[in-house]
Formats: structure tokens, C-alpha cells, sequence
């Protein structure tokens, strides 16, 4: 399918074919008729996009700042490669479109295949062929609201949701300051629930229009004698603030337009220097307005669904689409005279050309138009990306197919991988299809899809990597066995003890298939000095694993038990496995205790002893109450006369027989993504067992599980044991 894509590193604005998306469980694939190209925000990204480093510098301080820090911690290159993976990350453009269900997912209610929708959201209501969209952010539309009314509903919640923000009422009177799509979709809102509107716009031709669509409006020199005599000199209810611009004047503009104690809300984006004496007088109230509506930034009601009870939240982001939608169909406003331009999908960078005043030329509501092949429906598909024969399955290599295609992948992994000699990148997955096209054209896999059975199925992969997030893990990894691959999965292998018990049986079963977990810590060059510096003790041994992992909102998807594990689940196994690594062994017991979370933290301010079949110690801190910047990892080893320390990764302290020696990394963190490869590519190719024993990876595992009950239990559990814990993994 044909999307459009902005590169946030060359400027470049273009459309692409890619594979198109595949639907999802609570979501509907939608076939796009029209989308709206927002002059405000898509425009600012542009923009940015299209400044060089220093101008980019300068117009983010904040994100210089957070480099510099990395820097500090991580090394110099490690952090210019993160930067400039981040800045060549394909970003899809457009939130507001309509068009027709051709497939739902799984546990998708009230929608089905046929319907004609208005869609919303950011990475999902995008200028694309086909769009996959949350159930909350789809609307239905009534057949007499054509599709190119429809791409205007996002927008039309947004200035919705503003207006019900200044509880304006029957008769009252409302300015609205800034007359493009967002001030004439107010001042239509506004209209219909019976208010009076005066419209202020700096702009003559936007002036004109409001008035040809029957608002009252004048120019900016014009507003507030006008706004004084409209009102018999009280001075309007409310004030809505619509326009684009970093100056404060809107701001001090509808202060002088308003009564005495009214509201004024900002719903576009202005410069927010409010002028005390002006507002102190009239105790005038402001609100910035976020958005569409309650809802909106919530990810467990854009993306899984979760609508709020209406009794309690009247009006949410989708209510608010609906109303939108609603007030088109009635007859109550429409928004055709809005409609300036028009570009088929194949020339949407014009589009973007005229927004961003490269032609010149006057605009207001930009769409773009689509014709996608009818015959495509949901089907899935594979896009050739780099031209080269197939080749069967070939012992001697690691053909590789890729699950899974985002910032971890595209950032550390990948990168790594395709340096390794011996593995062939042969097909790359992901449920967008997008960041898997760009993925396979950036690293030379020979084909992108948006179907996993493409991989699977394919008899030129001998590997699959699964680099997805954690919830998909397991049955992904069952799948590529049963498919007869060598299986390479991302941390952590399982959420809870049916997972990891159906991935252990299906191993059993499965011959000469070999399995490994992304533990790659053990793998990194510092790490194993470390382990040859201890490797001949004569006696037990004392770890301290110290992680300063930094925090985390509670909303963020890791916190969730479905779909992130937790965090010590879903990333503290790479330390319990760090642990084994040193030891040579699984532990045997772990106790745990936590700080009070007071409602800011989720079991993930945690201190776990472990207990070792040779008398040794492990002790992990897992810590979110620190601070980024400084250095998230250090170990502390104690052993037969020895001490090593090892910090962060990019310096190794060692001390024995009264000297001491430091090995560093100057430039570099190397955790070892590249050297996990290396040693599980050449037991592929070799046919020798994996590089980490079975035992260990499921022990770590186990290990993971029995930390959280005895987290919740308050008491010592012995690893891998039937404890019931109703609400344990």
C-alpha cells in the first residue's frame, strides 16, 4: 500500500509502498477514502524535520540535554548511533481521516466489515492506503455524510472538545481568535448550540470567508470596539483561541475581549504569557485545552478500549467524534466551503509544500484523496525490498527472519546482527508494515511483511529472531518451533508459568531446533574478563547487582502484567541472569523486599537476595527512585581474595594480592548484542548446543516468577516450586 512518511533526519517527505497493516485484536483495518492534512501540527514537524542538526539543536534544548547525559553514561558513539537511529525512524503522518471496514479484530464489538467510519489518532488515523484503528477512536457515519466531510471530524473534536471546556450557553456570546479549519470548525460549533460568534482573524480572505459562511468577523484592529458594542459593552462569556502562533498577542487579545469573570481557553497553539494585571482585574478563567477530550493520551482506552462510564464522563474523545459526526449529518454545520485543495495519496509531498508556504499560495483544509485496489482487501503481503536470488536452507548459515521491527530492533539489535558473519537477513515482520519496510531497507533483508506465517513458512529461514513485546513472546516462540526454526527471543522468554511450561514442552518435542534468550549481558567483552578473572575461586562468592533503572509512569505498557510482565518479569531477568552467568548456577531461594510505593511506584523499587546450590550470594537492586543521570549498572563481585567491580559496562576494576588493574571503554558500551550473535549463529552453523545452557535460561526465568511471590508473600521461595499465589506469574 502507499503511505505517506517524513524523515525526521533528511526532511525528506515522501510517499512509499509498504506492506499494509495487519488488524488486531480490538482494532477494525480500515480502507481510507480521505484524510485531512493538519496545517498546525504536520506542519511543525516538517518544519523540523526539514532544519538542519544545529537548527534542530536549537529548537529542542531539551532532547541536547538528554544526549549529553547519555553521553556521560553510555559513550560518545553509543549515543550519536542511538541519536541518528532515532532521527532515520520513518515517521507516519496524519490523524484524522474516514473511510470503509474491510476487517475486524478479534474482540472488536460494534463495528463490522462494511461500516463507514471517521477515524482519529496519531499513528493511526494516518495518510496511508489502509489504517489500523482503536475501537474508541472509530465513529460511524451516516451514508449522507461523504468521506471528505468525515476527514474533518478529528479537528472538528478538538475545536468540540474546546468549546465545552468555556461551558458556554444558550445566547451567549463567543470570540474565537484565529479563523483557519480549527477557528471556523469553533465558531460552527458554537453557532449550532445557539451562541452568537465574532470571529477575529489577522488574515482579510479568512475574515471574508467566516462571513460568507454567516459568522460575524473582523480583523484583529478591529476586535475589541467591535467586540464592545456586539455585546452592550459587557465584553464576550467566553474566548476561544484557535490560532497557530508563538506570540502572546492571542493571549492578551482575549482578555481585553472578555467580561468580567469569563473563560478563556486556549485550543491551538499560542504562546501561554498571560498578562496578571488584565486577567487579576477581571478574574478571568483560562484553560488550555489538551486535545479532544478525556480519553486522549489514556492508553488503555485509545489502544485497548476501555471507554469511561458515560454517567461519569459525559463527553470522551470518541463521544466528542460521534457529536462531530452528528452535527454533519444534521445538517447543523458543514465544513465543504473548508475544503481548498485536493492531492491524490501519489502526490501528497505537494500537499506538504503548501502548507509549509514553500508555493506560496493561500490554503485552509488540505486533503488527501485515495483509490486503493479493491482487490486487495485484508490480505497481507510480502514487498520485495532488495533485489537477490532465493537460496534453500543452507546448514552452513543463519538464514534469518525477524519478528518484530521497532526501537529496540531497529536501534541495538539490528544493527549489530547484520555485522555478524554467517547470517543472512532474509525477511523482517512487524504488525505496522511500515517499520518493517523500513527496517528491511535500512539492514538488506530481502523482504518486509505484515504476516508472520510469510516467515514461518518460508523454507529459505532457518532462524527467526523475536524482538516483539513481551506478551507475544511465548506463543511466537512456540510457533517457530513447531515450525522447525532455531528461535532467538528478546527477554523475556515468558510472562508466567503456563507460557514458559508450553515453550519448555514444545522444545522437547521439537528436534534440532535450537533455542536462545536475548541474555546478552554475559556475552559482553567486560563481562567475560570478569568471569575469567574469577573462574578459578576455591570457595563461595558475594554479587552485588546495583540497577539505577530509572522511573517509569505506572501507565507504561512494562507495568502491565498482560503485556509487559512487570518489571522485574520483563527486565530484571537480565540481571538474575548476570548472576547465574557469574556463578555457574541457577539460585535456589530468593527473598525480596520493596519501599513503600505510595501510589508513584510498581514493584520495581526492589532489593532480591538470592541463594546458590554452592553457598553463593546474589543480591540485586532493582531501583526507579534514582536518578537517569547517573550510571544505571554496577557490580560489586567478592571472591577467594579477589574484587572486581564492573560499572555500567565501560570499565572493569579488578584487585587481587594488593593491586589493581581497569580495563575501559572509553567511546562505547558494549553489552554484548553483537557477541550473543556471534556465539548463537556459530552453535547454528556448527551444530553445537546453544551458548546458554537450557537449565540456566529456564532457571532465570523461574527465578523471575519466585521473586514477585516472594515479593507479595513476604517470605524466602524456593525457586521453581508449586507455590500458590493468587495473584503471582
Amino acid at each position: 500500500m502507499k503511505q505517506l512518511l517524513q524523515n525526521l533526519r533528511t526532511g525528506e517527505t515522501s510517499v512509499a509502498d509498504v506492506p499494509s497493516p495487519t488488524c488486531k485484536s480490538g482494532m477494525a483495518l480500515v480502507s481510507t477514502a480521505a484524510s485531512l492534512v493538519s496545517a498546525g501540527t504536520e506542519r511543525m514537524v516538517v518544519e523540523f524535520a526539514e532544519k538542519n542538526l544545529v537548527g534542530k539543536a536549537r529548537s529542542r534544548p531539551d532532547l541536547v540535554l538528554q544526549i549529553i547525559d547519555k553521553a556521560r553514561r553510555e559513550g560518545l558513539l553509543t549515543t550519536i548511533d542511538a541519536a541518528f537511529n532515532r532521527l532515520d525512524q520513518p515517521m507516519p503522518l496524519g490523524y484524522s481521516s474516514a473511510g470503509t471496514i474491510i476487517a475486524v479484530g478479534e474482540d472488536l464489538q460494534g463495528f463490522k466489515v462494511g461500516d463507514r467510519v471517521a477515524c482519529a489518532g496519531g499513528g493511526y488515523a494516518v495518510h496511508a492506503e489502509y489504517s489500523i484503528v482503536p475501537k474508541n477512536l472509530l465513529t460511524h457515519l451516516p451514508e449522507h455524510v461523504d468521506f471528505e466531510s468525515a476527514a474533518f471530524a478529528t479537528l472538528g473534536a478538538i475545536a468540540l472538545h474546546g468549546f465545552r471546556l468555556s461551558e458556554s450557553q444558550l445566547g451567549e456570546r463567543v470570540a474565537v481568535i484565529g479563523l483557519g479549519i480549527l477557528g471556523l470548525l469553533a465558531a460552527g460549533i458554537a453557532t449550532a448550540a445557539g451562541c452568537k460568534v465574532l470571529g477575529i482573524d489577522l488574515d482579510p480572505r479568512r475574515v471574508a470567508l467566516a462571513e460568507s459562511m454567516g459568522f460575524e468577523a473582523v480583523l484583529r484592529e478591529q476586535a475589541v470596539e467591535t467586540s464592545r458594542k456586539c455585546s452592550r459593552g459587557h465584553g464576550c462569556d467566553a474566548v476561544l483561541i484557535c490560532a497557530d502562533t508563538p506570540s502572546d498577542d492571542p493571549v492578551t487579545l482575549a482578555g481585553e475581549l472578555a467580561r468580567d469573570r469569563a473563560m478563556v481557553v486556549a485550543i491551538g497553539a499560542v504562546g501561554l504569557n498571560i498578562p496578571r494585571k488584565l486577567y487579576f482585574e477581571k478574574e478571568i478563567s483560562f484553560i488550555n485545552s489538551r486535545s479532544y477530550g478525556p480519553g486522549r493520551y489514556d492508553a488503555k482506552y485509545e489502544e485497548k478500549g476501555c471507554d469511561y462510564p458515560i454517567g461519569y464522563v459525559r463527553w470522551t474523545e470518541g463521544r466528542n467524534l460521534e457529536a462531530f459526526v452528528d452535527l454533519m449529518a444534521e445538517d447543523r454545520l458543514d465544513v465543504k466551503p473548508l475544503i481548498t485543495h485536493r492531492f491524490p495519496i501519489e502526490e501528497a509531498p505537494q500537499a506538504y509544500e503548501l502548507i509549509t508556504g514553500k508555493t506560496k499560495q493561500p490554503f485552509l483544509g488540505v486533503l488527501l484523496t485515495y483509490q486503493p485496489d479493491e482487490a486487495l482487501k485484508a490480505q497481507r503481503s510480502a514487498l520485495p525490498v532488495n533485489a537477490s536470488g532465493s537460496t534453500k536452507q543452507n546448514p552452513s548459515t543463519c538464514n534469518l527472519g525477524v519478528f518484530g521491527a521497532g526501537n529496540f530492533a531497529s536501534a541495538v539489535m539490528l544493527p549489530a546482527v547484520r555485522k555478524v558473519p554467517g547470517v543472512n537477513l532474509k525477511g523482517i515482520v512487524s504488525g505496522s508494515g511500515l517499520s518493517a519496510h523500513h527496517a528491511a531497507r535500512k539492514f538488506g533483508f530481502e523482504y518486509a511483511t505484515d504476516d508472520e506465517a510469510k516467515i514461518l513458512d518460508d523454507p529459505n529461514i532457518n532462524t527467526v529472531a523475536i524482538l516483539t513485546r513481551h506478551h507475544l513472546h511465548s506463543d511466537q516462540t512456540v510457533a517457530a518451533l513447531k515450525a522447525g526454526k532455531h528461535v532467538f527471543v528478546e527477554k523475556p522468554l515468558a510472562l508466567n508459568r503456563e507460557q514458559l511450561s508450553a515453550i519448555r514442552e514444545q522444545l522437547q518435542q521439537t528436534e534440532n531446533s535450537l533455542l536462545t534468550v536475548g541474555f546478552n549481558r554475559r556475552f559482553a567483552p567486560l563481562a567475560q574478563q570478569l568471569a575469567e578473572f574469577i573462574s578459578q575461586r576455591k570457595e563461595p562468592m558475594i554479587v552485588h547487582y546495583r540497577v539505577n533503572a530509572g522511573y517509569i509512569p505506572l501507565t507504561h505498557w512494562l507495568h502491565d502484567p498482560a503485556e509487559g510482565g512487570g518489571r522485574i518479569i520483563g527486565e530484571g531477568c537480565h540481571f538474575v541472569d548476570f548472576l547465574t552467568f557469574l556463578v555457574g548456577q541457577t539460585p535456589l531461594t530468593v527473598t525480596a523486599h520493596s519501599i513503600p510505593e505510595e501510589g508513584r511506584y510498581l514493584e520495581d523499587n526492589i532489593v532480591l537476595n538470592f541463594t546458590f546450590p554452592d553457598g553463593s550470594l546474589g543480591m540485586l537492586s532493582y531501583l526507579a527512585n534514582g536518578d537517569k543521570a547517573f550510571p544505571k549498572e554496577r557490580v560489586e563481585v567478592f571472591a577467594s581474595g579477589r574484587v572486581a567491580v564492573l560499572d555500567d559496562f565501560r570499565s572493569l576494576e579488578m584487585a587481587q594480592n594488593g593491586t589493581r588493574k581497569i580495563v575501559r571503554s572509553r567511546f562505547r558500551q558494549d553489552k554484548g548484542h553483537r557477541a550473543i550473535w556471534e556465539a548463537f549463529s556459530q552453535s547454528i552453523i556448527r551444530g553445537t548446543p546453544p551458548p546458554i545452557p537450557y537449565d540456566q535460561i529456564f532457571g532465570v526465568t523461574e527465578a523471575t516468577f519466585a521473586a514477585i511471590m516472594a515479593l507479595r508473600a513476604r517470605k524466602t521461595i524456593q525457586i521453581g516450586s508449586e507455590v500458590k499465589c493468587p495473584d503471582c506469574p
